[in-house]
């Protein structure tokens, strides 16, 4: 006797068998000898694009360029921009980027190959807006005057090397109070707490203000910034120093915007306030 099975039909070996042909198939060109369609597993289509990996150069130039400095910009635009490109400058991210295969009039462009000015921040920038409003002991402030001498214009080096020599000399000191001259020099008055001066009063004379020179951005033009000299005496005598700039973000942006009319001036291209899509 014939004997027939109860278990549910299934097309798991069927689907096996659809697979399998479709994937014979020959593939479809979609555009000759440049992209073709292929049949898939359970009917799906796959597009393979050879257009770049088989030929002798791109089918076109993408990709994103990030340089340092505006020199670099500009040789980078020289070579490659076209009547249809657009420049972004953007005071926030403090960048600039030009869209070489932007939108045309009348033509709609890729816009995938983009040349990004992104300006870095020099060391020395970093390093006095990263002391910035603190107050430090007298020895980390004396080492950062000696150390960032070249910085210091007014008064000049020399002059402020007197005052850095002059806090490290007063490290055994208790400091009592501080008033203003009439030349708007501050002085300190402390009692020497050394074995051999002890009890002994002396003055520390530093400047109210003084005047630095920084560039902000690698490859960029420096600018001048006032710092007011700030002094804190706490309850056991000790003596904090530090300084407090005046608005650096208006200089960095100054800084940008000088950057941003340097390449005004060299191209033909549009320069827009904002960011590219």
């Amino acid at each position: 006797m014939t004997s027939y099975s109860t278990e549910p039909a299934t097309l798991d070996g069927t689907q096996a068998v659809i697979d399998i042909a479709q994937q014979a198939i020959a593939p479809v060109a979609l555009e000759t000898g440049h992209v073709y369609a292929v049949r898939g597993p359970g009917g799906t289509t796959i597009t393979v694009d050879l257009v770049d990996k088989y030929r002798t150069a791109p089918a076109r130039k993408t990709g994103t360029t990030t340089v340092r400095d505006s020199d670099s910009f500009l040789a980078y635009w020289t070579k490659h921009h076209d009547d249809g490109t657009e420049i972004y400058a953007d005071t926030e991210t403090l960048t600039i980027t030009a869209v070489l295969d932007a939108h045309e009039a009348d033509s709609p462009r890729f816009g995938q190959h983009r040349l990004n000015l992104a300006l870095r921040r020099t060391d020395t920038w970093d390093q006095w807006l990263r002391n910035d409003g603190r107050f430090l002991d007298q020895e980390t402030f004396a080492s950062f005057l000696e150390d960032h001498r070249g910085d210091l214009l007014q008064p000049d080096s020399a002059t402020m090397l007197e005052v850095a020599q002059s806090i490290q000399g007063a490290t055994k000191c208790t400091f009592q109070s501080g008033h203003r001259l009439q030349s708007g020099e501050r002085q300190l008055a402390y009692v020497e707490e050394t074995t051999a001066k002890a009890g002994a009063k002396g003055t520390l004379t530093i400047p109210e203000v003084f005047t630095i020179g920084l560039v902000p951005f690698e490859g960029a033009a420096g600018y001048k910034l006032t710092a007011l000299f700030k002094y804190r005496i706490s309850r056991d005598g000790s003596l904090s120093l530090g300084y407090k700039l005046d608005k650096p973000a208006d200089t960095l942006r100054t800084a940008f915007a000088d950057v941003r009319q340097q390449v005004v001036g060299a191209v033909t291209s549009p320069v827009l306030n904002g960011t590219p899509a």
